[in-house]
């Protein structure tokens, strides 16, 4: 077992290298030169440390693992970090795109670049805190702190509706956290503590489990973003720049996944299972009806965004059914969406950055002109349609197969999404990439840059590889999904059971 704090290590060194960048003063060339290589070699370190955590995990272990804690507030609120196969996938997911962020931004981004560095490398500290926080008071310090590099990006260098956009983003997300907030302040005084394991094995009294499910439900259902919160999901997305579109929708989006599987199942098993058919129905309409919404889109970035909340819901039907295989493919679901969504967004930014419109009219025909370009992204279209072979098809199918063993009508209708992402993903392709070129304006456009081909290769590998062999995520998370879902069905039975007595 490690030693030294490599969890707090992982977490705070974006922060050291956002203070090194902060130390680099003046506004020339010299000085954004070296703010960008402080800021890339600053996240493939936080990401070379993380590997570590991957190395010296023990997958077969049902504990938290890389335990950090000491007193910190007051009697039952400490720091506490650690992590399990639930946790651990989404932090090295943060870890390892940060560094492609930045990659991309390393052109298109000129004003004010010191403080646009600055804000990602405190994001991916905030992130990954929430992922790691195994105490509730820290772990709604990391969630909520998240929004405010997240506010400044899409704010100040995003795009003409910015504004606009990053107010929406900011009020919507708030606004479900203040009611978790008067919820872990119930949970304190219940239990007197704010300990994370210690809650998951503490019996929470029938009415709090409810109304704490609620206020819980009501935070992470915004950030998922579940229907109907999740118009400000779409806005944020046009405006962000391409780096702040990826972080959205490949991580910060996987939080209130997160939440549903660190809180929500643990904590309030029975309320949890009362509210299962609500969920089962939220995410049965969100799949339909925004990808319904997606076929409508004239703009690139707002179909992929509706795209986000159709796959979010396929994440929510498997997460609430409650059964193995619908866990472990919510899971593998937001990994693989990070890895695909991340990677359609950076896509987007390809073409954008020659032509500066992301309207799908404006395109046509870019296989003659970018055929490299037009092979990475039919990978990536063909993953988000859930095509065998691709990272799409496993959480998708795992979801589908754990949903239909409590609720087949569920299933029924979430097949149906699969179905119609197939339709605006490769009318999307179709319009975008083949056809004769007939625009002007795309006649003299070129292929992939070696920096655009460095940022998505590996990303295709990746893609293609969890497809086919998807065995690393799910051997990762094995042990900690069967001890939740074993925890949730135990509580569940044992009420069932003391309600024949009665």
């Amino acid at each position: 077992m490690t030693t030294w704090p490599i969890l707090s290590v992982v977490t705070f060194l974006p922060l050291v290298g956002a203070l090194l960048i902060y130390l680099v003063r003046g506004d020339d060339e010299a000085a954004q030169r070296n703010a960008r290589w402080i800021a890339l070699w600053t996240t493939l370190i936080t990401f070379a440390v993380s590997v570590i955590l991957v190395l010296r995990f023990d997958p077969g272990q049902t504990d938290f693992q890389f335990v950090e804690k000491s007193n910190w507030l007051a009697a039952g609120i400490s720091y506490h970090m650690g992590v399990d196969g639930i946790s651990l996938p989404f932090v090295i997911l943060t870890t390892a795109l940060m560094p492609f962020c930045i990659m991309a931004s390393w052109k298109s981004v000129k004003n004010r670049l010191r403080e646009y560095m600055m804000a990602f490398l405190i994001l991916e500290t905030l992130m990954v805190g929430t992922f790691s926080a195994l105490d509730l008071v820290l772990f709604y310090l990391f969630f909520e702190g998240g929004l405010i590099p997240m506010f400044l990006i899409i704010g100040v260098w995003g795009g003409p509706r910015r504004v606009y956009a990053s107010f929406k983003f900011f009020l919507y997300t708030l606004l479900g956290s203040v009611l978790m907030l008067l919820a872990i302040m119930a949970l304190y005084w219940n239990a007197g503590t704010t300990d994370i394991p210690t809650l998951m094995h503490t019996a929470v009294p029938r009415s709090l489990q409810t109304w704490a499910w609620l206020a819980f439900f009501a935070s992470f259902a915004v950030k998922m973003p579940m229907w109907p919160v999740h118009t400000w999901l779409p806005d944020a997305h046009v405006e962000a720049p391409t780096a702040g579109s990826v972080i959205l929708a490949a991580i910060l989006l996987k939080m209130g996944g997160y939440g549903f599987l660190r809180f929500s199942l643990p904590m309030f098993p029975l309320a949890s299972h009362d509210f299962a058919p609500l969920v089962w129905t939220l995410s049965a309409i969100a799949i339909i009806y925004t990808s319904l919404v997606a076929l409508m889109q004239e703009d690139i970035k707002k179909l992929i965004a509706y795209s986000s909340v159709a796959h979010m819901g396929f994440v929510t039907m498997g997460i609430f059914a409650g059964t193995m295989q619908g866990v472990a493919g919510g899971v593998f679901q937001m990994i693989s969406h990070g890895i695909v969504s991340g990677a359609l967004f950076l896509c987007v930014g390809v073409v954008y950055d020659r032509m500066h419109t992301r309207e799908i009219a404006a395109y046509g025909g870019l296989v003659n002109r970018m055929p490299v370009y037009a092979l990475v992204f039919m990978v990536f279209t063909m993953a988000n349609v859930g095509l065998p072979g691709t990272s799409g098809f496993v959480g998708e199918f795992m979801t589908l197969l754990g949903t239909f063993k409590v609720s087949i009508p569920t299933a029924f209708f979430a097949t149906f999404g699969v179905i119609l992402s197939a339709g605006y993903a490769l009318w999307l392709y179709r319009k975008v990439v083949f056809g004769a070129l007939t625009k002007p304006s795309l006649a003299s456009i070129k292929d992939l840059t070696l920096r655009e081909g460095v940022i998505l290769f590996p990303l295709v590998a990746l893609t293609i590889l969890f497809g086919v062999y998807p065995k690393p995520i799910l051997d990762m998370s094995a042990a900690s999904v069967q001890q939740l879902v074993t925890n949730y069905n135990t509580a569940v039975t044992a009420v069932k059971a003391a309600a024949l007595l009665q």
